[in-house]
């Protein structure tokens, strides 16, 4: 009895870290849990805490202009440039780990696209704003407009739902004018109900006209920054409106870089101007109206006094354009602003209580999260800290991005507070002045060197035990872009002080190359090193450097050129061991083998101990392993279809019962977004691994699990979690169950246990073994009297079958009808099912699997065929028998006639019987 299955080596997507935002609208609901947010002609819906996709909306083929969702997150609306826009209802599922978005309903609302949408605090009424002017207010459920806003054909630019204080009513604007009768309000009051008459919709426009409509007396009452002149606001577009119902007042900030916070005096809208040193793009009011904020081009959240004017956040410089702020949303019961920046990344802000305006004022404002909307193009990625708990990300960027990759299961205090959870940012190594092209780690992790296209390398020490990520020192000598980096990876003692401590042991030395062709070896000083650092620099190749790689003791390191070659170099003297040729086009990635690396057997049989090995991936799509006594190819690895940009030995135990039966497996991406895993010693492909839409350009092992990391142009970083172990554990048991269950079979059909038997076989999927079964019941000697079959148990059992059963059994009656050998048994089983059955349960049978119904009408209709084509068989056998039975007939008929033959014997005739 084998059990034992091949190992079969498999990986399963563990963990994503995909694109959230790419600028445009993002929504909170009141809960602050689920973002609505727009990426690229898509909505999708994440859980704020934990950073998990919930729903990914599809769009219709054009950008999205704005979306919102409801503060109840009952609905989700959003609109495009196809002038389209779509409502759905959304339903969060019980655990909160998803939610259904169904599409309620699509309208056309404007002419013109709806540039700023609005909802009211009851989620019952939408504001639509189009870039022609037009402003709309329909019911969400009811689907129907119930306010129409006439304006001037300018953009509306901002739209904001508000509620009057009820001792704010009489003294709004609104309310002055005629003199109505006692009778007049009356009506009014019952047409229009005392909350609805004090709702109302402020809105904005790109020419700086602020502008408040009346829900109840459906009336427009302009704001005048001069009442007398009628001057506008704004001078530019009104970008942002906030009412405060403590104050009753307004506030509106603008492009013309004010914000105004209006105050109803006198009869009419007075307003005080303030922050006229950056573009405004939002503003609000914080801590029941206290409080005022405001964002914009400075990329500063800043706190204003509302009483004093006077501004309580610390003086800060202006940040990068990158991360100037576009929009922000104030939820007041979590005490929470989000910003989105122009960078796509979204900062969280906490709001300070009154109390704690002291350290306002001492101390920078900042945000306590921030989120990347995209990772965009990510050109590397390695591992940090020994529990490698932690990822440092180069993307399309001059920042190095950290982000944590620790397993999930923080407490739910720790989100609450804004603790890590699986790929959230934790820090910005800020340095360079172009863009970070390659990066690398010491063996502790603690270490971290970039190159970047401002034609240095940087070495960064990260510490975050103590929120430490600082740049440790600068290289400089390039003369162009420097594509790679490389660190030793030398593992000191376990007894030795760098062990223990290895923030202040640095690494020895950095190798960095460049476009310039150019290698370059530099010392790495020490903190208490008072000499200038060494330094080599050797002309490496003919083009481009791409890649580099220190082996594991640290004396020998390989570059990677366009040139088509590798180049083997000693690390003291900077001088060339050895060149490895064979690829047609340039080699793009490197990589020495790990050390106590078994022996790998090479094409001509040779084996090759792992610490002379290394391999190289090229853009001639080929994976080549070199031997490095003497440079020769050991063997070629051919299977991508573009060009091979990494390549990554995965972990190998080091228990040595294990490491002989160990198989040596490396990994490789390409620019065909592949991921393909390869044995070492047969040359093989063992799995493929596909979960991106773009070129891969880095890969990266975890040391202990081996997780298997890729990323590339499609801004996804995925883990790859090995299951071999599992998928081995799993096909053992399940071959083992098998085996349990066929023998049961047995067992049941021997001692004519045919309930059981029945059922088994079908869960089996044993076709012969259920047809001798069957054959068995149909044709036994002795059958039971009232049974179909020839047994009662049986025709129970038929009777008692569920839909998965049933359907399962129709699939064997037709392959069985089809052959006229076991068509009978067929057809008397089928007799069964269509008397212990109504008709309409064959036409409504649950059906699984993508075909459905369909399937279901195509066995039927197979049954159907063969079965007439039986029937009229059997009609021609009938017809065929009356004759066999009229030759018998008439053959009887003349072997009972006498005949007689006369014989002549001597003139005596005499009577024969025939």
């Amino acid at each position: 009895m084998a059990t034992r299955q091949a190992v079969k080596t498999t990986f399963e997507v563990d963990n994503v870290i995909q694109p959230i935002f790419t600028g445009g609208s993002v929504a909170l609901e009141n809960g602050a849990r689920i973002l609505a947010s727009t990426l690229g002609e898509d909505a999708v819906l994440t859980e704020l805490t934990t950073g998990k996709r919930l729903a990914h909306i599809e769009g219709d083929g054009e950008p999205v202009s704005t979306l919102t969702i409801t503060p109840s997150a009952s609905h989700l609306i959003v609109c495009s440039r196809s002038l389209t826009m779509r409502i759905y209802a959304l339903k969060v599922s019980p655990e909160f780990d998803a939610v259904e978005a169904t599409l309620v309903r699509t309208s056309k609302p404007h002419a013109t696209p709806v540039v700023v949408l609005a909802v009211d605090k009851t989620s019952t009424l939408l504001a639509t704003g189009a870039a022609g002017g037009a402003i709309k207010i329909w019911d969400i459920a009811g689907g129907y407009v119930t306010h129409t806003v006439s304006g001037p054909s300018v953009m509306i630019s901002a739209l904001h739902f508000f509620e009057v204080a009820a001792t704010a009513q009489d003294s709004a604007p609104e309310s002055r004018g005629k003199k109505r009768s006692r009778k007049g309000q009356e009506e009014e009051s019952s047409t229009n109900g005392g909350a609805e008459s004090r709702f109302r919709l402020a809105w904005g426009a790109q020419d700086g006209k602020v502008r408040i409509f009346d829900l109840g007396r459906r009336t427009t009452v302009p704001v005048y920054s001069d009442a007398k002149r009628k001057h506008e606001a704004h001078d530019s577009n009104v970008q942002s409106i906030d009412y405060s119902p403590e104050h009753h007042a307004l506030l509106t900030g603008s492009r013309d870089k004010t914000m105004t916070l209006w105050l109803w005096r006198e009869g009419g809208w007075q307003g005080t101007p303030m922050v006229r040193h950056e573009l405004v793009e939002r503003v609000g009011f914080l801590n029941e109206g206290r409080w005022m904020y405001s964002a914009g081009e400075s990329g500063l959240l800043r706190i204003w006094d509302t009483t004093t004017h006077n501004e309580l956040t610390a003086k800060q410089d202006p940040k990068s354009e990158g991360e100037s702020i576009l929009s922000a949303i104030y939820l007041p019961h979590k005490s929470l602003i989000l910003c989105a920046q122009s960078d796509f990344t979204l900062a969280l802000y906490r709001v300070p209580s009154p109390t704690d305006v002291a350290a306002l004022q001492s101390t920078p404002y900042e945000p306590f999260r921030r989120i990347s909307g995209t990772h965009d193009e990510i050109y590397d990625l390695a591992y940090l800290l020994r529990d490698q708990s932690m990822m440092a990300l180069a993307t399309n960027s001059e920042d190095v991005r950290i982000v944590s990759v620790a397993a999930d299961g923080e407490t739910e205090a720790d989100q609450q507070e804004g603790g890590a959870y699986f790929g959230h940012d934790v820090a910005l190594l800020k340095g360079h002045e172009d863009i970070v092209m390659s990066l690398d780690v010491d063996w502790s992790g603690h270490w971290v060197a970039s190159g970047a296209k401002d034609n240095t390398a940087r070495l960064w020490r990260v510490d975050p035990a103590n929120n430490s990520y600082e740049c440790y020192a600068v290289f400089t000598g390039h003369l162009e872009s420097v594509g790679a980096v490389a660190l030793p990876k030398v593992t000191p003692p376990e007894d030795s002080d760098a062990f223990r401590n290895p923030l202040d042991h640095p690494p020895a030395f950095l190798i960095s190359a460049s476009q310039d062709r150019f290698v370059q070896k530099r010392d790495i000083p020490r903190q208490t090193q008072k000499k200038e650092p060494s330094s080599l620099r050797r002309l490496a190749h003919e083009k481009d450097i791409n890649a580099l790689d220190v082996n594991p003791n640290g004396r020998l390191f390989a570059s990677a050129s366009q040139d088509k070659t590798v180049k083997i170099w000693d690390t003291e003297r900077l001088e060339v061991q050895g060149i490895l040729k064979g690829h047609k086009r340039g080699v793009w990635a490197v990589r020495f083998a790990p050390l106590h690396t078994p022996a790998i057997q090479g094409e001509t049989g040779g084996s090759v101990s792992g610490k002379g090995v290394i391999l190289t991936g090229s853009g001639d799509k080929t994976i080549k392993l070199w031997n490095l006594s003497d440079y020769t190819c050991l063997r070629t690895f051919e299977g991508h279809s573009h060009n091979v940009l990494k390549v990554v030995w995965l972990h190998i135990p080091q228990d040595d019962s294990t490491t002989t039966k160990k198989k040596i497996q490396f990994a490789s991406a390409g620019a065909d977004s592949l991921v393909k895993i390869w044995d070492a010693n047969s040359g093989e492909t063992e799995c493929t691994l596909d979960n991106h839409e773009d070129r891969l350009w880095t890969l990266a092992v975890h040391s202990q699990t081996n997780t298997i990391v890729s990323a590339g142009s499609d801004s996804k970083v995925t883990f790859w979690k090995d299951t071999t172990s599992e998928a081995q554990a799993a096909a053992t048991s399940a071959a083992l169950k098998l085996v349990e269950q066929e023998q049961e079979l047995e067992n049941y059909m021997h001692v004519g246990a045919y309930r059981d038997a029945i059922v088994l076989a079908l869960q089996l999927n044993h076709p012969g073994r259920l047809l001798s079964l069957f054959t068995s019941v149909v044709t036994t000697p002795t059958p039971e009297q009232g049974s179909l079959s020839g047994i009662k148990a049986v025709d129970q059992v038929l009777a008692s079958l569920s839909d998965e059963q049933l359907f399962l059994l129709l699939l064997r009656l037709r392959d069985w009808n089809t052959n006229a050998r076991t068509a009978p048994v067929a057809q008397r089983i089928l007799l069964v099912l269509v008397k212990s059955y109504p008709a309409d349960k064959f036409s409504s049978l649950s059906v699984k699997g993508a075909r459905g119904q369909k399937s279901l009408k195509e066995v039927l209709n197979a049954l159907r065929v063969y079965t007439e084509r039986h029937y009229k068989r059997m009609e021609e056998l009938v017809d065929e028998s009356y004759l066999v039975e009229y030759t018998l007939r008439e053959m009887d008929s003349l072997a009972a006639m006498p005949a007689t033959v006369r014989e002549e014997d001597g003139g005596d005739v005499e009577m024969l019987e025939v």
